[in-house]
């Protein structure tokens, strides 16, 4: 998308957007990123899993991972599948203070997600929290910057005081599925009473074994809640 604005091609000219795939100075008065860039992107798209949307065969109704596995949540989806262009993007926002990265990812999301949204109707949106520690370290939760984004765009509301988390849980990457269940116990917990929501979607930013976003849906449907949905960036392949 270009812009006419002469103020904001002004402002372009002393702050260069950058595009959010392959980091490097884009066009004066072009947002988004450059087309080629978005063009490499690979979108989460059918046949997916039911459950989690996953690439699948399409024979196949759910994935390896959710054939085993009996989650929490009811329903996700994500925009995009992790490849090597969105994990380079996704480190550069995490690590690297490009927070401006989350409108280019809430828009992904909103074209490709939003009538899923729609249709799962939920109260609230929720980002997944990450602990005080690494929040400190960090600056910021990208989780959160994502969810602010895409509740503009589809005017449901973020609270992210609800859920807290507990521990300061390792890096997940690294770790097989099991290990990631074991290591997200009792990382989370609802801060207050009396939560009077029917349906929330939790948002983050990447989706691989659901290990997170289960812990996340355990202790939200503990404490009272019926539906938890997610709606993440990106997707791993599963097995």
């Amino acid at each position: 998308m270009k812009i006419t604005d002469p103020m904001e091609i002004i402002t372009d000219m002393i702050y260069p957007k950058i595009c959010p795939v392959c980091n490097c100075i884009m066009p004066l008065g072009c947002r988004s990123a450059h087309p080629d860039c978005a063009a490499k992107l690979s979108f989460a798209v059918e046949p997916y899993c039911v459950r989690c949307g996953k690439p699948v065969e399409e024979y196949m109704e759910y994935c390896s991972d959710c054939t085993r596995v009996k989650h929490f949540y009811d329903e996700g989806r994500a925009a995009l599948i992790y490849d090597e262009y969105a994990s380079k993007s996704i480190y550069r926002f995490k690590y690297n203070e490009k927070r401006e990265y989350a409108a280019f990812y809430a828009d992904i999301m909103q074209k490709h997600l939003a009538h899923v949204i729609r249709r799962w109707n939920t109260d609230v949106i929720i980002p997944v929290p990450v602990h005080r520690s690494r929040l400190k370290k960090r600056g910021y939760n990208q989780a959160y910057l994502i969810a602010k984004e895409l509740s503009k765009r589809l005017s449901i509301p973020v609270d992210d005081t609800l859920v807290v988390r507990t521990s300061a849980t390792g890096v997940q990457k690294k770790l097989g599925a099991k290990e990631r269940q074991n290591n997200l116990k009792k990382a989370f917990k609802v801060s207050r009473n009396g939560v009077e929501l029917n349906s929330v979607l939790v948002v983050d930013d990447i989706y691989t074994t659901g290990a997170t976003i289960d812990a996340m849906a355990k202790c939200l449907k503990d404490s009272g809640i019926k539906k938890v949905y997610f709606a993440t960036l990106c997707i791993g392949r599963g097995d």
